[in-house]
């Protein structure tokens, strides 16, 4: 697996004309190599694949990385990259990725190879993972899995008096209890007025009668991530509540229907705003519609306004619309979906009709 990932990034480098291409972000190296640390550089040239990681990493490099040659090093892999002159050859071309790589980072592979030539290569790692493999989409598969039973575990604990932090703790904890390696990302639980914050990160906040609660969070499997969001009330809905959760709930389930592969993101994008836009509430959606999952929680493709990306069979995307009323609340509703030829399938099972907690 990790030597035909690496084969595919040397055929976009060779397409680009490049000599060699420098990976420095390390959710790219765990996808093209299995490794989990925090600290190695992946160089691939035409013949040869090498990574370099330091003692720390020494053992489990060995165990983990697979399809390039393993050097243990001493210091920042950036800065030691000139004890190896193989790489610091005349006019050589080697890309970097400009959007992880820091402006002292390429400063220092500079310093290291003053005879190479560096090549900014983004375009290289713009669709890198977006397709997902059979492997790949049974992590998330499972990812999504734990974290629908996380949720069905802890709303008894959504009641009035508790605090949004506790129950985002108690959250993650039972998705790490479930077989998640860590949270996907910051655990959101906005209830009340601070569900009017798309990315309103939990906090000391005691929930109330009546409020609207949000949670958005995602379990880790295989650094595999999932992405859902559900709104809940605590009580009896108003009249308010019912209609903006109705108008949530239509615009996920026309994005849904609007995706098979072929379709582009800024279409799935206009059957959910659509929806919300016609009822007057256009702009209180002031996000995408949606994007793709995988070791990141947000890549391509994108459902927005603005996106080119065309669907392909087996991206995995999120579909989450939202309407946001400052100092009232909001509701946003997320999926996990795979894309078929046809159609999607969708991941994530947690309920989506409004529960009354």
């Amino acid at each position: 697996m990790s030597r035909r990932r690496i084969d595919t990034v040397r055929k976009k480098m060779l397409a680009e004309n490049l000599d060699g291409v420098v990976v420095n972000h390390l959710d790219h190296i765990r996808y093209l190599t299995g490794f989990t640390g925090s600290s190695a550089m992946l160089v691939i040239t035409r013949t040869a694949t090498d990574f370099f990681t330091d003692f720390r990493y020494k053992d489990q490099s060995a165990k983990q990385v697979k399809g390039a040659r393993i050097h243990i090093i001493k210091g920042d892999p950036t800065g030691t990259i000139k004890d190896f002159p193989k790489f610091n050859v005349k006019n050589h071309r080697l890309g970097f990725n400009g959007e992880y790589l820091t402006v002292s980072a390429r400063e220092r592979l500079m310093k290291g190879l003053p005879r190479a030539i560096l090549v900014p290569a983004d375009s290289i790692f713009t669709e890198l993972g977006w397709v997902k493999e059979t492997v790949e989409v049974a992590s998330i598969t499972e990812a999504a899995a734990i974290s629908d039973t996380a949720f069905e575990r802890i709303l008894p604990l959504v009641r009035p008096g508790a605090r949004e932090i506790d129950v985002a703790a108690e959250l993650e904890y039972q998705m790490i209890m479930l077989g998640s390696e860590k949270a996907a990302f910051e655990t959101i639980v906005a209830s009340g007025y601070r569900s009017a914050l798309p990315h309103g990160a939990a906090s000391k906040k005691k929930i109330q009668k009546g409020d609207f609660v949000t949670f958005d969070f995602g379990a880790t499997v295989n650094g595999y991530v999932c992405d859902i969001t559900r709104t809940v009330v605590v009580g009896k809905p108003t009249a308010k509540q019912k209609k903006i959760y109705d108008l949530v709930l239509r615009a996920n389930k026309a994005g849904l229907k609007k995706i098979k592969a072929g379709v582009s993101g800024k279409a799935v994008d206009a059957a959910c705003r659509r929806i919300i836009t016609k009822a007057g509430y256009g702009k209180n959606f002031g996000h995408g519609t949606g994007h793709g999952i995988g070791f990141f929680v947000h890549v391509g493709p994108r459902l927005s306004t603005i996106s080119e990306d065309k669907l392909k069979v087996n991206n995995v995307i999120t579909v989450e619309p939202g309407i946001y009323i400052s100092g009232w609340g909001g509701v946003r509703i997320e999926d996990d979906v795979v894309v078929t030829r046809g159609g999607c399938r969708v991941l994530t099972k947690a309920p989506k009709n409004l529960l009354e907690l």
